[in-house]
């Protein structure tokens, strides 16, 4: 996932959602020339997220730089599997390479079970990092309302963060046939459930 295959007008996009995609690519593409702050992708599924968020960590991996990405749910399965007897590294010594890596690419928050353990690993690493003011990137498709309170006080603080809400539709999902598919269920008088 990279700047150059990135389509920052989408497919079929009316012209406000074009422009709303495009400025998050610009957006991602400063951020990426000079990691400074934090930025926060929020939207649904499929609408560029993560690949936004890929493709800045894929041109500081060019420029060099040391980058750590990663799905939050994989992020603490991995922490957790420190605690394992066979396990070649510590769950400290993870942990603090994360928290230090000069770029953090947080992808998928909010989708981790909410456990106290893992709330309170998140909340450990994003205070280190906000405290530290280390360049992060997160993705999310919850609402603020949905993010910890003491975790979303630092994200939303406009002296290090950016928040960007991409408002474009999942781009994988063919909507003239799911659409067409919710219509013939609900004319049956049921509830669409479309994977």
């Amino acid at each position: 996932m990279t700047f150059e295959n990135f389509d920052p007008k989408g497919v079929n996009l009316p012209i406000k959602e074009q422009r709303n995609l495009g400025d998050a690519y610009k957006l991602a593409r400063r951020f990426a020339e000079e990691p400074d702050g934090w930025v926060v992708f929020q939207g649904r599924n499929g609408c560029g997220k993560t690949h936004l968020a890929a493709a800045i960590g894929n041109y500081q991996l060019q420029k060099g730089k040391p980058v750590f990405f990663k799905v939050v749910p994989d992020l603490l399965d991995h922490l957790r599997a420190t605690f394992r007897p066979d396990s070649n590294v510590t769950s400290d010594e993870l942990f603090e390479k994360i928290k230090a890596v000069p770029l953090l690419i947080l992808d998928d928050f909010g989708e981790q079970a909410s456990t106290p353990w893992a709330q309170e690993k998140l909340y450990q690493l994003i205070s280190h990092r906000y405290n530290d003011r280390l360049p992060m990137v997160i993705t999310t498709c919850l609402s603020l309302e949905e993010i910890e309170l003491r975790i979303i006080s630092r994200i939303v603080d406009p002296r290090i963060s950016v928040l960007f809400e991409i408002d474009v539709p999942d781009y994988r999902a063919d909507s003239l046939p799911l659409e067409e598919e919710r219509r013939k269920v609900r004319g049956r008088g049921g509830h669409a459930r479309i994977w």
